[in-house]
């Protein structure tokens, strides 16, 4: 029992940096070898070192780097100094503010922009730069200073920011009742079928890789949280296709991971696989091209263009448009010529 105590006194002073329960399905697999697919950035002797520090816990008891993860085991990460993205320093970096007032202001992110500090990006987010910019943020229910929502780092475009109390709970309040407005425009691989749909599936961390989302549905589908997708065609250019989409949730990767479920990922989204080419010809010009275009666009190709809300305070309806970014455009714009290239030269 004295042991007992003693190690309960010494974790009060240690921080918690993650924590995971194993999935049912999962087979006997080490832990440094199942964590290397769950913690970004981990390499597998940095996950040993923590093990002989005693910081890797399983079921509340240290484990060594050799332990097999068993289905239900709760893994937990300890270490004596706490996670990087609770030290927030204001850093005076560039601010896109599209529009400010006393309760909120509305911010077009630029594309490799993280929106808040996590394993491996702990300096150069947007929170960083809106500690400099404002004092006193209201934090969100994970202790994030304005953060009303976010999109992910290569993702482009709007986010709205609460100054206040008051506007962090109103605002909070809409997404959460899905009354907000979010069209985002995305260029995917394949020809879409259909020139308009809606993709509903439940998502949730993949099995295999906790870096990617996937889609459960039928008698898995309570290991994913109800999503659904609205898009419409906006441009269909050969091999890829133009889309705008309207999201009714916000889960994260929520386009990204729908997309892909229904066989169009999005173009250059490394993540779910597509800075590959999943569609075209195997022509050494076709695949020079396509190159060319994941140059211009090092990112998924993913921009959240229209923001729409009720403000907390007038009660009156907001909406804010963004323009494409170059970087997407300029990769379009590439797919549009080749699209009229092919159209006139059928025979080619």
């Amino acid at each position: 029992m004295e042991e007992s105590n003693e190690f309960l006194e010494n974790e009060s002073e240690l921080h918690e940096h993650y924590s995971f329960t194993v999935e049912k399905g999962q087979q006997l697999l080490r832990i440094d070898k199942y964590l290397m697919n769950f913690v970004e950035n981990a390499t597998r002797n940095k996950i040993q070192a923590a093990a002989k520090q005693g910081s890797i816990l399983v079921n509340d008891i240290a484990v060594k780097s050799n332990y097999k993860v068993k289905p239900l085991d709760k893994i937990r990460v300890l270490f004596e100094h706490p996670p990087h993205e609770n030290l927030l320093v204001p850093e005076n970096l560039p601010i896109d503010i599209v529009y400010e007032d006393e309760d909120l202001l509305v911010v077009n992110k630029a594309p490799g922009m993280v929106v808040h500090p996590g394993h491996g990006n702990y300096s150069g987010t947007l929170i960083n730069a809106l500690m400099f910019h404002f004092d006193n943020l209201p934090n969100n229910s994970s202790n994030r200073p304005g953060l009303v929502h976010r999109i992910d780092k290569d993702t482009s475009g709007l986010l709205v920011v609460a100054k206040t109390e008051t506007a962090m709970a109103h605002l909070s309040a809409q997404f959460k009742a899905k009354t907000s407005e979010r069209e985002y425009v995305a260029l995917v691989w394949g020809n879409v079928e259909l020139d308009e749909g809606t993709i509903e599936g439940n998502i949730g961390r993949h099995p295999k890789n906790r870096l990617q989302n996937t889609v459960y549905f039928g008698d898995e589908a309570a290991k994913g949280k109800p999503a659904v997708t609205h898009y419409k065609v906006l441009q269909r250019l050969g091999y890829v296709t133009l889309l705008s989409c309207q999201l009714e949730t916000g889960r994260t990767h929520q386009i990204r991971v729908h997309m892909k479920h229904i066989g169009h990922t999005l173009f250059n989204d490394e993540r779910y696989g597509g800075d590959r080419i999943l569609k075209g010809t195997t022509f050494t010009k076709y695949k020079q091209f396509v190159d060319n275009c994941f140059k211009t666009l090092p990112r998924q190709a993913l921009h959240a263009k229209t923001l729409g809300f009720v403000h907390p305070t007038t009660a009156k309806k907001m909406s804010f448009t963004s323009n494409i970014p170059e970087d997407m455009q300029n990769c379009v714009e590439k797919w549009q010529t080749y699209s009229n290239y092919i159209s006139e030269n059928k025979d080619t």
